[in-house]
């Protein structure tokens, strides 16, 4: 017997009758052999940590774009938040803790540089619209190795899909992926808000504070208990209503308060007018693409996802070289 095989036991034994097993995957896109040491979900969540893709997320922006200080949120530190969180829950409720990794891990690999500004204004150009959750879709099945894609499994692809509100993940994994990407936005957004002088805690009405927390990290941790107390040894992931409530009321006072901050959204429309200018200058110029998002054009992509994916992978360092290559001009000597 493999490792891999007694790993597959030992889930089995061990995690929740409502967990989604290693060895019940519904497979991949295209059959490989299996690896002998590491379970299928783990494979994965190894491909995303060593993908390109996973690397740039460092380089793009969370929600406050181009922020002065060393301490603010990045897509990648949001993405390791929600890994941390799922994994947490996952293991309080037995649930497969490889699975909600790759999961969370590969949910916004798709994301655009200047965050939801880049997404916004790629989906008014794109004639066919532009989502940053297909787009995570489109990175691990197709973009990423060369266009060989990544070959994940069925089930990491459902979450990934299905990380929104709007959402419904196939697996109890999946479901609490979908929330834990909702509370660490909740948690890391509020923090980056109050280090910004955008707002202070005691903004936060105070019936939200007197239900779960006074903090940025008590709420965190209402948030995590009362998904893990409400969910256990239950085939669903839910909160108590109680809980949710607050969660949505602070919610919504933080799209009022923090994301659409005058401040804090000050430069977003630079950031768009970049990717719109961007995106007309590669549908006159597909030439000028590199070769191996040109190639994709062969697949039957159109000229217009092909040049969505292209700078949706840029980071927003990269995005604003490219744009200042392009269009500023040069200084030269005689």
């Amino acid at each position: 017997m493999s490792i891999r095989e007694d790993l597959e036991k030992w889930e089995k034994q061990y995690l929740s009758p409502y967990a989604k097993l290693s060895m019940e995957s519904e497979g991949r896109l295209r059959d490989e052999p299996q690896c002998d040491i590491r379970p299928v979900f783990q494979r994965d969540r190894d491909r995303i940590l060593h993908s390109k893709s996973f690397r740039r997320l460092k380089d793009k922006t969370q929600v406050f774009l181009s922020p002065e200080g060393d301490h603010y949120r990045t897509r990648l530190t949001h993405t390791l938040e929600v890994s941390q969180n799922a994994r947490t829950i996952a293991k309080a409720l037995r649930m497969n803790e490889d699975l909600v990794e790759a999961i969370a891990l590969g949910h916004d690999l798709g994301h655009t540089p200047f965050g939801h500004a880049g997404e916004r204004a790629l989906s008014r150009v794109c004639p066919y619209g532009f989502d940053h959750v297909n787009q995570s879709l489109r990175v691990v099945d197709v973009l990423e190795k060369d266009g060989a894609g990544l070959n994940l499994t069925m089930e990491v692809r459902d979450g990934i899909l299905n990380h929104q509100t709007s959402g419904t993940p196939h697996t109890l994994e999946g479901k609490i992926v979908r929330l834990s990407d909702k509370i660490a936005y909740i948690h890391h957004d509020m923090d980056d808000a109050i280090r910004g002088g955008i707002c202070k805690e005691a903004d936060v009405p105070l019936n939200i504070r007197r239900t779960i927390g006074d903090t940025t990290g008590k709420r965190l941790d209402s948030f995590i208990h009362d998904i893990v107390t409400h969910s256990f040894e239950k085939d669903d992931i839910s909160m108590s209503d109680e809980v949710a409530g607050a969660m949505k009321e602070l919610r919504a006072w933080m799209f009022e308060n923090i994301y659409q901050n005058k401040t804090a959204k000050a430069e977003e429309g630079k950031a768009e007018m970049l990717v719109e200018t961007m995106f007309a200058y590669y549908m006159e110029n597909f030439d000028k693409l590199p070769a191996d998002f040109k190639k994709l054009i062969d697949n039957g992509d159109s000229k217009e996802q092909v040049v969505c994916d292209y700078i949706s992978c840029m980071t927003d360092r990269y995005a604003i070289a490219k744009y200042e290559e392009i269009f500023i001009p040069k200084s030269w000597n005689y």
